[in-house]
């Protein structure tokens, strides 16, 4: 008597359903529904309530006007887009784009220890949220030759959040006033 080689594996897949298969059967619903209990207490409201989706959050309130009225869920997911090249803690140091704590009030090109280039080193401005802004909608036109490898945030909405989530996480303390 002759079996092809295909037999042992009918064999084994045979023995495998066979050990999957055999539970008893699922039991049958009772008749009439079972008593509910009665409804758990309502669990108290967080202290600081997220904001929904296109509100304002708390943790933007005492931030300037456009971006206290920023949402905190938008700028942390839109963040998620640069933490891959950069930290926000003070003294992390840099990864492949410079550490933005104290971004604001800082004059572009002037993080010490990170090499920038030449486009950037050749400007003349301070961040502020609203260069941050420029920047962030287009990096390749508003510093043409910069080495940034990101094609930007489009919406503005996104923008407004990311920025207002590095004035929180970057020591944000306000406009410098201007030297005299």
């Amino acid at each position: 008597m002759r079996f092809s080689a295909a037999a042992p594996l009918a064999l084994i897949a045979a023995l495998a359903l066979a050990a999957c298969g055999g539970s008893d059967p699922a039991p049958a619903q009772p008749a009439e529904p079972a008593a509910t209990a009665p409804a758990a207490a309502p669990v108290a409201a967080p202290a600081t309530p997220a904001a929904a989706p296109g509100e304002p959050s708390p943790e933007f309130a005492n931030l300037p006007a456009p971006y206290n009225t920023a949402n905190y869920a938008v700028g942390a997911r839109t963040w998620k887009l640069c933490q891959s090249c950069h930290l926000t803690a003070e003294g992390a140091g840099h990864l492949v784009g410079p550490n933005l704590h104290g971004v604001f009030s800082r004059k572009v090109a002037s993080a010490e220890g990170f090499a920038y280039s030449p486009a950037l080193q050749a400007e003349d401005f301070t961040w502020t949220p609203e260069q941050l802004d420029h920047w962030l909608e287009n990096p390749r036109t508003f510093v043409p030759g910069n080495r940034m490898s990101f094609s930007g945030v489009r919406r503005e909405a996104d923008r407004l959040g990311v920025i207002a989530y590095l004035m929180v996480e970057t020591g944000y303390q306000g406009e410098a006033a201007p030297a005299e």
